[in-house]
């Protein structure tokens, strides 16, 4: 419940959506909670995660409704791709 009303007040600080009244003539997205845990590297259980998500297979036929997407980078992966630049320009400059 806690990790429910986090992601509630996060879209209220966002700003993300506002209440309106449903229009007769259209239909409405459904929604869904995705909770996960995190762990550490010892297997305990740090926190406990949850996401509101659109029900999008509604509308397209084919999607894998198993799976969410949250646009988030980890700064592990900035590093690599960073790394691989750096890497791949001082090949390129090394064989000029």
């Amino acid at each position: 419940m806690i990790a429910m009303q986090k992601e509630l007040n996060q879209f209220e600080r966002s700003e993300v959506w506002k209440l309106i009244p449903r229009p007769l003539n259209q239909s409405v997205i459904g929604t869904r909670w995705v909770f996960r845990n995190k762990i550490d590297e010892n297997g305990k259980i740090v926190r406990n995660k949850a996401r509101l998500v659109a029900q999008g297979f509604n509308q397209e036929e084919g999607i894998d409704y198993e799976e969410t997407f949250v646009p988030v980078v980890r700064l592990e992966a900035i590093w690599m791709l960073l790394a691989f630049a750096i890497l791949n320009t001082l090949f390129c400059i090394k064989w000029m």
